[in-house]
């Protein structure tokens, strides 16, 4: 699964309510972050691996 970040754009690795492959916590401004299926963008060790 996916999330997005939807004030950069950039798609990680993980999903809503927890942490991005990278270490992002997705709780913090949780309206900022949607679940989705695209192609994760981040270039982040843990995001892109």
């Amino acid at each position: 699964m996916a999330v997005k970040h939807t004030p950069t754009g950039i798609v990680h690795s993980g999903t809503k309510g927890g942490v991005t492959g990278c270490g992002s916590s997705t709780q913090t401004n949780s309206h900022h972050w949607v679940n989705t299926n695209s192609r994760i963008t981040c270039d982040k060790n843990g995001c892109k691996n």
